[in-house]
């Protein structure tokens, strides 16, 4: 979503680099490029000024003036600012004394409340809680029964005694649902409301009592961040008419400019708690503005990419996979079937591109990373899914007769296969090496790589080779210039000179002052 916002940011940061002092006009111009950036990325104009105030206030200031890099500095500056017109800290749900926590969503029509309900339920489930979902959306035809299938896909229970479809009274069936949840001791309850698709008094009067009915210790607004500007206009309807305690950002997977989603935070005063940036239901976390900040830079954001193969691997699987690369047979323990375990954890943590594109510098062939084929994943898994199990354990008897079945039963070509079967292997020394303490191939200066001390031995050898020269008259003087040099050297002369010039030596005048 803020992929425009982040290329021009980076083209204006490209600029200020190489520069050892920072002149006036240089920061004049990168705080307009910056001004230009925000507001074509939709940021809302107020914010726009702010933040532009605060960095060219702080870019003139003396942790700039006084620092060794100062397009580091003022790239830093960026990213705090960035930060603090996104909320600043993490905001975290607060939870009630007693339970149940009572969560209301509210929001207009379209912006993804249902799904975002059963993504929610589904995140606090993963917490160690037991959620209910009610369904007090009784005018949208459906909104019943779609709850229902979220709730059942996300496994988290529901409470829906209403039909819908404009049958019932949403108030009531709020007030009974926290009964409900005391009497099946739920801790959690998630109240999804019914949206408009405009502000009217209509939504906000039963939203409003809805809120006093249930008395929620979290009210959170759910936004559309596609929806642009008027994402910021409807924020402040909702804070003025029923009130909210967050926000809620859906569909931030989008194309859109994405600048309501930095604008929401500083307007509203409210601080975006959640972000939803896909359409599975474990496309949902907790909003981090340092993370989002460091995103937007093309920093990337290896906290959530830890995060998410925490939640994927087991400690128990790595420490085996591990113990099998550092074995003493050179990680030859490492199988096929280790790999295509390794290769499905790796596809749980979610989309390729994704995971890439959580890497520092990675916007740079974001271009690349969005053509990945997913697919490519699942070609690799049917190959080896179509080897025996002892071809998996040892792929050195895969000779030309296998590859061909292998292919046949993959629906690949041979050279698939082949070709898997080798990368397998250089794989799998890379990793061993890389487990062994060898770092990685190629790495100047590092034990069992490119540049170690096997090639800088290799290099000392050619270096001590000299060419002599093909005529034997010319090649008898060298040989006798060389040994009046050692001669000379051998009788103790500093310098390379006889030892009886020592005395006489003198130091040129500019180097006397160094002495």
């Amino acid at each position: 979503m803020f992929d425009t916002l982040s290329d021009r940011l980076s083209a204006t940061f490209k600029n200020l680099r190489g520069k050892g002092r920072l002149s006036e006009a240089d920061i004049d111009a990168t705080a307009r490029e910056i001004r230009i950036a925000l507001l074509e990325a939709d940021v809302a104009l107020p914010v726009v000024r702010a933040f532009i105030a605060n960095v060219k206030e702080r870019a003139r200031g003396v942790e700039v003036s006084q620092a060794l890099n100062p397009a580091q500095q003022v790239v830093k500056i960026v990213n705090e600012e960035l930060v603090s017109i996104l909320g600043g800290e993490t905001r975290r749900l607060r939870f009630a004394k007693t339970a149940p926590t009572v969560i209301m969503l509210a929001g207009l029509q379209g912006a993804g409340k249902t799904t975002l309900a059963g993504k929610l339920g589904l995140w606090l489930k993963g917490q160690g809680h037991s959620p209910l979902l009610v369904a007090c959306d009784l005018q949208r035809p459906n909104a019943v029964n779609q709850l229902s299938v979220v709730a059942e896909r996300a496994g988290v229970a529901v409470y829906a005694p209403e039909p819908g479809n404009g049958v019932g009274d949403p108030v009531q069936v709020a007030k009974d649902s926290i009964e409900f949840a005391k009497a099946k001791v739920h801790d959690i309850v998630i109240v999804d409301t019914a949206g408009r698709l405009g502000i009217d008094q209509e939504l906000m009067q039963q939203a409003a009592d809805i809120r006093d009915a249930v008395s929620p210790d979290e009210i959170l607004f759910v936004v559309d961040a596609m929806i642009g500007q008027d994402a910021v206009n409807t924020a402040e309807a909702f804070r003025d008419g029923v009130g909210f305690d967050g926000v809620v950002l859906s569909k931030l997977d989008g194309d859109a400019r994405g600048g309501a989603a930095l604008s929401i935070a500083h307007v509203t005063g409210k601080q975006v708690m959640f972000a939803s940036n896909g359409e599975k239901l474990e496309d949902f976390d907790a909003f981090h503005p340092d993370r989002m900040a460091s995103r937007i830079l093309d920093m990337g954001d290896l906290l959530t990419l830890i995060e998410q193969a925490e939640k994927t691997f087991s400690q128990e699987e790595a420490a085996k996979m591990a113990s099998k690369l550092q074995s003493s047979k050179g990680g030859k323990d490492f199988t096929l079937d280790d790999f295509l375990a390794q290769m499905e954890q790796v596809r749980k943590m979610g989309s390729i591109s994704k995971l890439l594109g959580m890497l520092p510098g990675m916007g740079q062939i974001k271009d690349q990373i969005n053509n990945i084929d997913e697919r490519d994943i699942d070609r690799t898994a049917a190959i080896i899914k179509s080897m025996t199990p002892k071809e998996r354990a040892e792929p050195t008897l895969i000779n030309g007769s296998r590859r061909a079945r292998i292919a046949k039963g993959s629906g690949v070509e041979v050279s698939a296969v082949k070709s898997l079967v080798e990368r397998f292997f250089e794989a799998r020394k890379m990793m061993s090496k890389m487990a062994q303490g060898g770092g990685m191939p190629g790495m100047p200066g590092m034990p069992g790589m490119g540049g170690g001390p096997g090639r800088q031995k290799k290099q000392v050898k050619q270096a001590k080779g000299k060419r002599k020269s093909g005529n034997p008259m010319k090649r008898k003087a060298e040989e006798a210039a060389a040994a009046e040099r050692r001669e000379q050297a051998a009788q103790g002369g500093a310098f390379g000179l006889p030892a009886q010039d020592d005395k006489n030596f003198e130091l040129p005048d500019e180097f006397k002052k160094f002495m």
